[in-house]
């Protein structure tokens, strides 16, 4: 279920809509369906201590020295 941002051609309203499958998605102002697609970006925050600040820095959340993500990775041991 990814979700898009649009602005609608018709009355400049932008929003975010969920998209299933198929399903083509209106704006919620006008119901109007001529809509542009924007460029959508996410952003990731994690708090990092200042020992994980250097490059190649610990994951934010666990410290683990081998990065971002790394709380998902098996063990090396």
């Amino acid at each position: 279920m990814p979700i898009f941002e649009y602005i609608c051609q018709g009355c400049d309203h932008e929003f975010e809509a969920l998209v299933y499958g198929n399903e083509k998605p209106e704006c919620p102002k006008c119901h109007g369906k001529k809509l542009s697609p924007q460029l959508s970006v996410f952003a990731v925050s994690a708090k990092a201590s200042s020992e994980s600040t250097s490059a190649g820095g610990g994951c934010g959340s666990c410290g683990d020295p081998r990065g971002p993500g790394a709380c998902s990775l098996p063990d090396l041991d």
